[in-house]
């Protein structure tokens, strides 16, 4: 049974270099060109970048290929994957949907056209043969004009069958000149009843306390333990979660190794501060979610108990998960339902 729950995934970042690869050798002509051999292309998607900026940039080719024909093909492999390879009961994706709306049409065409992206992303996702509860959280944009990223708060509000939250991404470097604008449209998304998570503190150039407030979970965070540990005893009282993503700091630069984590764990559970152990873009980094928990395990980072606490945190922190307990607690009352009924047929048989 899946047992994990993942909050933090890129539906860009999302797809495993096999599948994106295939699809480029039999879709896309000038991409399959450019990589003609399998191994130079995964070489070249997932090794290391200098900086957030230049990781982020590999977004752009995956979203200039997910659109309303292909999101299906890619979402149910995807799916697929989550379940049988990760064992995952509740994934979050997260992706800004402006970006795979048609740059054909003019911006007042492709903000109408998002809520048909949400509607494909939403079905796509219910896939019968691997049964896993999914929901979309629609990330606003630095990069792109506040008419959109207000047009994607109301979008989700508009479909919170399909949507449980919103955020900000784009590289947090480039919050820096716009920040009262994102501080207005948290406080808009917070009027409207919205969940809100936000890529903050993942990099030193993206510290901004004014917009934590806002947030009730925080994606990435690690500079606050480690650069500005003092915040925390406020994060635990508002009982905001990190969403930590390991590889996500040795692939952007921003951490030379995962050991580095151990003082932002330590400090967190000092402090009563949850983290989710996530996994960012598991595709960008072939790395699944089993892979992070162990990636952390093996060089002393965490520790079990550790890891229990933070796929317990991961599921008590889910926007969208409908049950009171995480899938294993669940799994354990059937199993003793089970032993409770067998006892009383044996006593039944004496």
């Amino acid at each position: 049974m899946a047992l994990y729950a993942d909050l933090h995934r890129h539906l860009g970042g999302s797809v495993v270099p096999r599948i994106l690869w295939r699809y480029f050798q039999r879709h896309s002509p000038d991409l399959a060109q450019r990589f003609p051999q399998y191994r130079e292309f995964e070489e070249f998607y997932t090794r290391e970048r200098n900086t957030l900026d230049e990781y982020l940039e590999l977004h752009t080719l995956v979203e200039s290929v997910q659109t309303e024909q292909t999101l299906p093909y890619f979402i149910y492999r995807l799916i697929r994957g989550a379940y049988i390879f990760e064992n995952l009961a509740y994934l979050e994706l997260r992706y800004t949907p402006y970006l795979r709306t048609s740059e054909k049409f003019s911006q007042f065409e492709r903000i109408e056209q998002m809520q048909t992206i949400v509607e494909i992303v939403g079905k796509a996702s219910q896939v019968k043969e691997y049964p896993i509860v999914t929901s979309q959280i629609l990330c606003m944009h630095s990069r792109l004009p506040y008419e959109v990223n207000k047009a994607i708060v109301d979008l989700a509000a508009d479909m919170r069958d399909y949507v449980c939250a919103i955020d900000v991404a784009g590289g947090d470097a480039h919050y820096a000149q716009r920040l009262d604008e994102f501080v207005g449209l948290y406080e808009y998304a917070r009027s409207l009843g919205l969940n809100t998570t936000g890529h903050l503190y993942e990099t030193t150039d993206g510290c901004y306390p004014e917009l934590l407030p806002y947030l009730m979970r925080i994606g990435h965070g690690i500079q606050i333990p480690l650069l500005y540990p003092e915040l925390l005893k406020e994060i635990a009282r508002c009982n905001q979660c990190l969403e930590i993503c390991p590889t996500t700091y040795l692939k952007t630069g921003t951490l030379d190794s995962l050991y580095e984590l151990k003082v932002v764990f330590d400090r967190c559970f000092e402090a009563g501060v949850d983290i989710a152990i996530c996994t960012d873009n598991a595709g960008l980094h072939n790395v699944r979610l089993p892979f992070e928990y162990e990636n952390l395990l093996t060089q002393d980072v965490i520790d079990f108990k550790q890891l229990q606490a933070c796929q317990d945190a991961a599921f008590r922190h889910a926007f969208a998960w409908p049950y009171g307990q995480r899938p294993a607690t669940l799994l354990m009352g059937l199993l003793q339902e089970t032993y409770s009924q067998d006892e009383e047929d044996s006593l039944l048989a004496l």
